[in-house]
């Protein structure tokens, strides 16, 4: 999506950095055949040249040369904005809205070398630009989206005769237009809009400020070990962690660095259980400490001002407003789905607690379960009931055999080829980045290029995500994709395979979904690229299940030492375990979803954030061994920019659809490689995007609306009537 059409939640997003998968950091950053020749001084404005349509210049990032092309970029996308808006003739589709989509694509490209910035090597000296320009950023957007001239076209073309007589897509991109526009205050009057502004500004202060927080908390708090502390560990982890630990000038030790990658393992395995509650308290008060870095005021702050920002345009609360062109249309069906599954997820827990206790006290522990013994006796559990040792099973997860595996699902579903590009052919951010020049396996016809970054560093964000640096569209030429996905795996020693667990496997599945969603678009506009936030999970959700299918596990689960296959009889057990520990998995989301949707279906007036929190789950009655995947501190899905705001209830959405669809599949005289539904699904789920409304697309793959029915028995709970 090019920047004029960018929403604020997605300018927001970019100036803190994004949250997990998204691809608006960097949808802005198209170019095309006609602007790569484009030079304006400014290696991060530059139109993009060398092979494959054009490459982003990563060789060249300058963080000087930063806010000197976001300026200039800046300009030239409103000068393109007062032309389209001050055009002396009738308003029509061309010099209106496509006029529009063909805009701000000099910035957009900077906004991709901000998204590497942000997201894979952030440092202190961007953090202050990111803060200086936040407030600026905001007062653009605004500029454009507040433009009442502009405004009166898009409505123009809107209301008029001529919507009848465009395509269906065109008619698409008008609707997602005026519905942006709209829902950004284009509607308010002057006063109004200039509150309305002046809110925004002060929003992306406080979200480059809360993500800044969150990320000197990640930094700041690394646990340090000695020789005789690492007893339970997998010799992987060992590896890693000294690895971590000299990076960090601590050679000889142990580091246990504060993300999820280092501290889930860490719980797993550790036999320290004192060392467990330190490593577990530092990852869970991220954002929560009392001091220059907590973001509980910041909270508070940024829900007022939500609140009086979706007042203003006439809406209760903020979720009322954020709902309305989502799939679940309103906070009340939202919390249907997870008020129906909460009950079954929190009686799943009591279960898993009463079989961890049990163990604990066969082994003589004399302790209470607490939440840093949960992944370890969770992991004596699933020994216990199902044979099953995650450590065993890690041995035939080798990264670069898990990339192998994606490419084969890939070619059999999508028929994409994917070959390494030619060492130094592709600019690349960093030496740990690799490219492969994705084609059409029968043709040989480019479709474009996957950039993985796979392992943690100092300075990157947590978690995993997917992004585009360029997105396919046909109006002005065909232009090719160029796709990331963005992991943090724990490298290991020179030489030796990465090992990653079972969740992390799935992950990487998950986010190469995300990739393939990118990949295979066949739309004509930028806006049709646009993610409907309760729907755009679905798809790569649905990829985790190719992981655990037949072809997978014969060819590419293989022994770390011995390259055998992973034996039949392991791949029962985890499939009986499947359904292991849903509970808890479960629950930990659902609480952060839930707490989501009711901070911002509230008056948040005076709002103490840490009693809040308490007081509402003590109402859910969350089980004390768990806590929230994402405390609201460090919950930067909904509070470093509005992309999963009053929507992290989003996944669950979307996993309903994806259960659905993996029964079909299941059912399928073909399977998971049928080629009829893998078409059907490529053609509606896949390549059209945002071009036909999420329901209708699903309809047409599935032949129906998707069953809850599904995803009770995906997660082993009670479905009613069965």
């Amino acid at each position: 999506m090019n920047i004029r059409l960018l929403s604020l939640s997605a300018v927001f997003l970019l100036l803190a950095g994004g949250c997990a998968h998204t691809s608006s950091s960097s949808s802005p950053a198209a170019t095309d055949i006609t602007t790569s020749a484009e030079n304006y001084g400014n290696a991060l404005l530059d139109g993009w040249s060398g092979p494959y349509g054009g490459v982003p210049a990563f060789d060249k990032m300058d963080l000087d040369a930063l806010k000197a092309a976001l300026e200039q970029g800046m300009a030239m996308n409103l000068a393109e904005i007062e032309a389209i808006a001050n055009n002396p003739q009738p308003a029509n589709f061309a010099n209106t809205i496509e006029a529009m989509e063909r805009s701000g694509r000099p910035l957009g490209r900077v906004f991709t070398y901000w998204g590497i910035w942000s997201s894979n090597q952030s440092s202190p000296e961007f953090r202050t630009i990111q803060q200086q320009m936040a407030p600026i950023l905001s007062e653009f957007s605004s500029k454009i989206t507040q433009n009442t001239k502009l405004f009166e076209r898009i409505k123009a073309v809107h209301d008029g005769p001529e919507m009848e007589t465009l395509r269906p897509d065109q008619r698409r991109v008008v609707e997602l237009t005026y519905i942006s526009f709209a829902m950004n205050g284009a509607t308010l009057d002057g006063k109004g809009k200039a509150r309305y502004a002046e809110i925004n500004q002060r929003l992306a202060a406080l979200y480059t400020s809360f993500s800044s927080n969150v990320l000197a908390d990640e930094e700041g708090y690394v646990t340090y070990l000695n020789e005789n502390q690492l007893g339970g560990l997998p010799g992987s982890f060992v590896q890693a962690a000294a690895a971590a630990a000299k990076e960090r000038g601590k050679e000889g030790m142990y580091a246990v660095t504060n993300t999820r990658s280092s501290m889930d393992p860490f719980l797993t395995y550790s036999t320290e259980r004192e060392l467990r509650e330190t490593v577990w308290r530092n990852y869970y008060s991220r954002g929560d400490n009392g001091d220059e870095h907590d973001n509980n005021a910041i909270i508070a702050e940024l829900l007022q001002l939500r609140h009086e920002r979706v007042n203003l345009l006439g809406h209760k609360n903020y979720a009322e407003w954020r709902l309305q062109d989502r799939m679940a249309k309103t906070p009340e069906r939202a919390f249907e789905l997870m008020e129906t599954v909460w009950p079954a997820a929190i009686a799943r827990v009591k279960e898993e607690v009463a079989d961890m206790q049990a163990i604990a006290d066969q082994n003589g522990a004399g302790i209470t379960i607490a939440p840093w013994d949960y992944r370890y006796y969770a992991e004596k559990v699933r020994q216990a009931k199902y044979d099953l040792d995650s450590d065993e099973v890690k041995q035939y997860l080798q990264l670069d055999k898990l990339r192998e595996a994606m490419f084969f699902v890939a070619g059999e579903l999508f028929d994409f080829a994917f070959r390494p590009v030619a060492e130094g052919s592709v600019p690349v951010f960093h030496e740990d980045v690799k490219v492969w020049e994705v084609t059409n396996k029968d043709s040989g016809e480019h479709i474009g290029l996957w950039y993985l970054d796979p392992y943690a560093r100092t300075g990157k964000r947590s978690g995993a995500w997917a992004t585009t640096y360029r997105s396919y569209e046909t109006f002005d030429g065909v232009q090719t994709v160029l796709s990331s996905n963005n992991s943090n795996f724990i490298k290991g020693a020179p030489g030796e395979a990465v090992l990653v667990s079972w969740d992390d496997a799935t992950t990487f599945f998950h986010e190469f979904g995300h990739a393939l969603h990118f990949l295979s678009a066949n739309v004509a506009y930028p806006t049709l690229q646009s993610g409907v936030r309760d729907y755009t999970e679905f798809q790569s959700q649905l990829l985790e299940r190719w992981l655990l299918t037949d072809e997978v596990i014969n060819n590419y689960l293989v022994h770390v030492k011995t390259g055998e296959p992973i034996p039949a009889s392991l791949v029962a057990k985890i499939k009986n375990a499947a359904t292991f520990n849903q509970g808890f998995a479960t629950t930990e989301y659902l609480a952060s979803a839930l707490i989501d949707m009711y901070l911002h279906t509230m008056d948040p007036t005076g709002i103490d954030v840490d009693s809040f929190e308490r007081e509402t789950l003590a109402k859910l009655n969350m089980p004390e061994e768990i806590v929230m995947r994402h405390r609201t501190p460090h919950f930067s899905h909904v509070f470093s920019g509005e992309g999963y705001a009053a929507a992290y209830y989003g996944y669950m959405w979307a996993d309903v659809l994806t259960s659905d669809a993996a029964e079909a599949f299941a059912q399928a005289p073909g399977g998971y490689y049928d080629k009829d539904l893998a078409k059907r699904a490529v053609d509606h789920l896949f390549a059209i995007r945002n071009a036909v409304d999420p329901a209708q697309a699903y309809r047409a793959f599935r032949g129906r609306d998707a069953k809850m029915e599904a995803l009770m028995r995906d997660r082993g709970f009670p479905v009613p009537g069965e």
